[in-house]
């Protein structure tokens, strides 16, 4: 036996690297002795994995109080070996060229997976959005734009929504190219807009439709005997955003409990199951789902841990590493993020027996509807939801 198979999980967690650039290698790697072309080319893995472009802008923007702040960008193209560069742009605090990257990668493998004619593409702002005014995000969000120029267009690179990002980002990017590219139609350059400028139905809630999609489909297949359906199955979410909280809202219409859900300030337990409107208007009206009566408190992290049957982490990468991967109590783990699962930790689930549905299946909903939004924008058309 190993000196690994013996650590303790602290242990392992001193260890663990947590860098996403290089987790993203990894798992490239990992495949390599199953595909000959990249067992007897190791110059065609290097170029699957590493970026065709990457652009670092930096974005001075004048405050609502006055005063000049430096923001820093990332856009990064990984392949466009199957069409345009596809991905979204995230505002976070702990956005990196490295975390970009990574996401990049696994957009080319997710686009791939789901065989649409997209390359893989992602993006970001390193700003604390919950920080910053309506017109102050605005003004970053177009500085952005404009610093990118010509590295995205509705045929080489084409943005979407991610973390804090929402339709009426994806509406500012769009006015701001098309007032860079007067006289054409610009609609295609972003996904994920709002309806009266040529967004799709189903986009919004199609990231979590995904996911219950491909576990319903994975329960129906047997791949977890003592579970057959989702009737009746206890189900935590970390992650109150637009995957976390349409995930809460579909799988409780499909017959799911939903027992537990978090955001950054915290979570929320209920063996017996949370009302999920309630917490969804409990939400709207502090800003967290925090201290919502009858409920009993988690820390952010703590949501993980709960015993249920389905585990939906719907927040960042890097959530389950090899320091709780242990105490993971679930059946199922239904990967809503990009990345929330470490290498390290899928090892630990594997040997717990512990089945993990990966990201770039789980949540390829999104992308999907995504090709579907820029599809009606080409052709001029706008499809009813039941089509989409």
């Amino acid at each position: 036996m190993s000196r690994g198979d013996t650590m303790t999980a602290p242990e392992r967690a001193f260890v663990e690297d947590l860098n996403p650039n290089h987790i993203a290698r990894h798992q490239f790697e990992q495949v390599i002795p199953y595909i000959r072309e990249l067992a007897e080319s190791p110059g065609l893995t290097e170029w699957l994995f590493e970026p065709e472009q990457s652009v670092n802008v930096t974005l001075p923007i004048r405050m609502d109080d006055g005063h000049i702040e430096v923001f820093y960008g990332y856009r990064v193209l990984n392949s466009a070996v199957r069409g345009p560069g596809k991905g979204g742009i995230r505002f976070h605090p702990q956005v990196s060229e490295d975390e970009v990257r990574a996401l990049a990668a696994w957009m080319t493998l997710k686009c791939a997976l789901v065989d649409i004619p997209f390359g893989g593409a992602k993006g970001g702002v390193q700003v604390d959005p919950r920080k910053i005014s309506q017109h102050e995000k605005a003004s970053i969000t177009r500085r952005f734009i404009a610093a990118l120029g010509s590295n995205i267009g509705p045929y080489t690179d084409i943005p979407a929504p991610d973390v804090y990002t929402d339709a009426q980002t994806m509406a500012w990017i769009f006015d701001t190219y098309s007032m860079m590219h007067p006289g054409q139609n610009n609609r295609p350059v972003v996904t994920g807009k709002p309806l009266d400028l040529g967004g799709s139905l189903g986009r919004p809630t199609a990231t979590a439709q995904g996911a219950l999609f491909v576990t319903e489909r994975f329960l129906h297949l047997g791949g977890r005997p003592d579970l057959p359906s989702l009737e009746g199955a206890t189900v935590a979410i970390q992650g109150f955003g637009n995957a976390g909280r349409n995930a809460a809202i579909l799988f409780e219409k499909a017959g799911a409990t939903i027992v537990a859900v978090s955001d950054t300030k915290g979570g929320i337990f209920d063996p017996n199951g949370l009302d999920v409107a309630r917490v969804e208007e409990h939400k709207d009206r502090t800003a967290s789902v925090v201290e919502l009566d009858g409920t009993k408190a988690l820390a952010p992290l703590e949501v993980l841990e709960v015993p249920c049957d389905i585990l939906i982490p719907a927040a960042l990468e890097n959530q389950i590493t090899a320091a709780n991967a242990d105490r993971i109590n679930a059946k199922v783990l239904v990967e809503a993020a990009n990345g929330p699962t470490t290498p390290a930790a899928d090892a630990v689930l594997a040997a717990k027996g512990i089945p993990v549905l990966p990201d770039i299946l789980a949540n390829a909903g999104g992308v999907v509807v995504s090709y579907y939004e820029w599809v009606q924008n080409i052709e001029d058309q706008q499809w009813d939801e039941e089509e989409v």
